[in-house]
């Protein structure tokens, strides 16, 4: 039976991508100076305002002014300069403290920081070069990220889209139904003149094969609009979960990643389930791959582990979920040590989803590489 889906994504400019970009800012800033530092830091953003919050540990904390410097360069960076909300009017509060002593008892000896449940995923959307995501969730990332890029005048930072894909029988993507896009602009430029500028942006993103008379577009449905970012609707670190994963393809475990160092496991153990099912996938081992982990806080060993192929496995699913633990040490430990979590890599996930990127040589995105796959094959 055919079916529909839809994914939505959001911009680096969005309230909530502002929030989750100044936290990992901030987790970056603390692993610099300190690569064994904690952090769990929480951001808001309004009319001229930050508030920073949460809890830091670390032997070399940067300070005030650095925290400050950093966010304001950020804001920049993402391309604010309005009155409602701009690098050189936002008034930052910190009120960021010590981490928890209980917290640090217990993950003194690289036992979990907390409870919790941890998914990860990915599909062979067949004829697309996607990364293994799923096919609706990427292309919203993607057109979000070339309508960046195309830097086209007028248009401010704040951008939503969402995709809405249709599949046949055989869970094949056969077309892209509608396509939404809202993009913030300058007062100057009418919905009419935009919705011109940004056709080109999408018939270059969205693979023509895809595209048909039956495709719908609807760029800023609502027509004018120009109050956005944080002076429009207030941001808040970690409120995007589905869009920064699968876009609804996949369960999430229900933590937000952004802020938190890897010691967290709703963050670092996301990050492998999601590498151990991109290997599984790409390997040739199964089309689709759901995997499932949870922990206790704590606790170094994992309490369980889950495999779903959907039915296109190749080798026996039991089988292969017990080979998972002994090819790759799923402890907080493993799992640190083995993407190389502590170093001050987790700002570029802040925009455009924490999967389905490139691989980067200084170690953004080891998730996302493919090294397990022949080691995988070779044991079936």
């Amino acid at each position: 039976m055919s079916f529909l889906f839809s994914s939505e994504a959001v911009s680096a400019g969005h309230p909530d991508k502002v929030c989750d970009q100044i936290s990992d800012t901030l987790l970056d800033l603390f692993l610099a100076a300190d690569p064994n530092a904690h952090t769990a830091v929480e951001t808001l953003a309004t009319t001229r305002q930050v508030i920073i919050s949460g809890e830091t540990l670390s032997s070399c904390p940067p300070s005030a002014e650095k925290i400050e410097e950093s966010v304001r360069a950020l804001i920049a960076k993402i391309g604010y300069h309005q009155s409602g909300f701009a690098p050189q009017n936002v008034q930052i509060t910190n009120l960021t403290h010590c981490q928890s002593a209980d917290i640090a008892q217990g993950i003194k000896d690289f036992g979990a920081g907390d409870q919790g449940i941890m998914f990860g995923y990915a599909k062979n959307e067949q004829g697309y070069d996607n990364e293994y995501m799923p096919l609706g969730i990427w292309l919203a990332n993607k057109l979000l990220a070339e309508l960046r890029l195309a830097a086209l005048p007028g248009l401010e930072p704040d951008a939503k889209s969402q995709i809405t894909l249709e599949y046949n029988d055989k869970r094949q993507a056969v077309a892209v139904r509608s396509v939404v896009l809202s993009t913030q602009h300058h007062e100057s430029l009418s919905p009419e003149n935009l919705r011109e500028m940004v056709k080109p942006v999408i018939r270059q993103t969205i693979p023509p094969i895809l595209l048909s008379e039956r495709t719908e577009y609807l760029i800023n449905p609502a027509g004018r609009f120009v109050i956005g970012g944080p002076n429009g609707d207030c941001g808040l670190t970690g409120r995007k979960i589905v869009a920064d994963t699968y876009g609804g393809y996949a369960p999430h475990g229900g933590g937000a990643f952004s802020g938190k160092d890897p010691s967290k496991v709703d963050r670092s153990a996301a990050y492998m389930m999601r590498y151990l099912a991109k290997n599984i996938v790409a390997a040739g081992l199964a089309d689709e791959c759901l995997l499932q982990i949870s922990y206790a806080i704590g606790k170094k060993d994992p309490l369980s582990l889950f495999i779903d192929c959907r039915g296109t496995a190749k080798v026996d699913e039991k089988a292969l979920l017990k080979k998972i633990p002994e090819l790759v040490d799923l402890t907080p430990r493993g799992i640190i040590n083995r993407l190389q979590l502590r170093r001050p890599i987790y700002t570029p996930t802040a925009a455009y989803g924490h999967f389905g990127r490139q691989p980067q040589a200084n170690g953004e995105f080891s998730w996302e590489r493919t090294d397990l796959c022949k080691e995988l094959a070779s044991c079936f």
